[in-house]
């Protein structure tokens, strides 16, 4: 018998991927449910599964975060994702489960077959793959979950954000803003460190949208917009503008 974990931050769907599993009548032992990484890591490694199902994006980080966490244990995974344009070539490429929301009950039936069968050991060197190419993506596009759904958006189009009292505001080149519920320091290790600063405690600026700083600490982007640079950033800053 398989002992399984499902990780997935939406309670509706975790309850219902457990209805389906259990319909299937599979040799699977649901060891528990899990919202975030940190409870995830948690239980994995508390009750080492054979098998996780696991969705992309959780409410304290992503996936390949659990996955950098519990390298110490052997288990398939089965990828479930809302994300067809961001994960679905990765995964492909990586030979690894997967299934696009809303889950398919047949889709679900074929991915646990597929992983029953698959060595883990495999499975683990696939999971590397799919996890370095999924990196690579991360420095391509950011995810946002906003009040009405989730945003997309393209760093390249990216060129500063502000955090306020908890909020943090992303600024784009066409002139559209979002605001996420979250601070900008839960945002900062997702932005390519080549294109991107923390310039003051409330910004991030994307380095290919200034079009100059003056000697009173400011930065002006090319939309004309005003941002500050801290005193403790400025040396970084300049040497990062000079060498950018």
């Amino acid at each position: 018998m398989l002992k399984a974990l499902i990780v997935e931050d939406e309670l509706y769907i975790r309850k219902g991927l457990l209805a389906m599993i259990t319909s299937l009548e599979k040799d699977i032992t649901i060891l528990g449910e899990c919202e975030s990484v940190k409870e995830a890591v948690v239980v994995a490694n508390a009750c080492n599964p054979d098998l996780i199902f696991l969705d992309i994006n959780l409410i304290d980080g992503n996936a390949f975060d659990f996955l950098e966490q519990t390298t110490n244990l052997n288990y398939n995974v089965i990828f479930i994702t809302a994300y067809e344009q961001y994960a679905l070539q990765a995964l492909k490429n990586g030979a690894v489960d997967y299934i696009l929301k809303p889950v398919d009950i047949e889709e679900l039936e074929a991915a646990i077959d597929k992983a029953i069968t698959t060595n883990t050991e495999t499975q683990q060197e696939q999971l590397q793959v799919v996890k370095n190419e999924m990196l690579g993506r991360k420095k391509e596009k950011l995810i946002l979950r906003l009040q009405e759904g989730l945003q997309i958006i393209e760093f390249k189009h990216l060129t500063h954000c502000k955090s306020d009292k908890g909020y943090t505001t992303f600024y784009l080149s066409n002139g559209k803003s979002y605001i996420a519920s979250k601070p900008i320091k839960e945002f900062e290790d997702q932005f390519p460190e080549d294109r991107f600063m923390r310039t003051h405690q409330s910004y991030v600026v994307n380095l290919d949208f200034i079009d100059k700083y003056d000697k009173n600490g400011y930065i002006f982007l090319k939309s004309g917009e005003q941002i500050p640079v801290s005193a403790r950033r400025k040396t970084e800053f300049v040497e990062r503008l000079l060498n950018n």
